[in-house]
């Protein structure tokens, strides 16, 4: 439903009184994230780390505290879950965030598996993944070209 700014005409008093409440249903900014206080949370991180935790508290800057939090790792269809605890996450490091489903967390089509299990797998992942840019880089250098991976991320701490 949509509400307009009154404009005077007659039913002024409840005109008024709607539109001042879709005015405060909505924070700016960092503060729309007190409404996600004690929740069950999922933050991708510039890193590219994915916790799960209930977000305790948060600050202007969008620093959060999350408690009984998770890294989950995820390769392929396979996850794991590394317990991590409370976890402070400075703000500027959060790339997405968003409430998780407590109806829908159980009805996932991945597999979990243990932490040796799915750590030993990106090991793995990445292992191919650098042999992929090793023949990449072979092959354009047999072309006359100079191939130099991105090592300009700074996400990586």
């Amino acid at each position: 439903m949509t509400y307009m700014k009154p404009t005077g005409s007659s039913g002024g008093a409840n005109e008024l009184r709607q539109y001042l409440l879709q005015e405060m249903s909505y924070s700016p900014g960092t503060a729309s994230l007190l409404d996600e206080l004690d929740k069950k949370l999922m933050v991708l991180l510039r890193d590219g780390r994915t916790l799960i935790g209930y977000l305790r508290s948060v600050d202007q800057f969008a620093n959060l505290v999350l408690h009984r939090t998770i890294e989950r790792i995820h390769v392929g269809r396979q996850y794991g879950d590394i317990p991590r605890g409370v976890f402070i996450v400075r703000g500027e490091n959060v790339v997405l965030l968003g409430e998780i489903d407590p109806l829908k967390e159980d009805a996932t089509p991945l597999i979990q598996v243990s932490v040796d299990d799915i750590l030993d797998a990106q090991r793995r992942e990445q292992e191919a993944k650098q042999d992929q840019e090793r023949l990449l880089a072979k092959a354009l250098k047999e072309r006359g070209l100079n191939y130099a991976p991105d090592l300009t991320h700074d996400d990586l701490f």
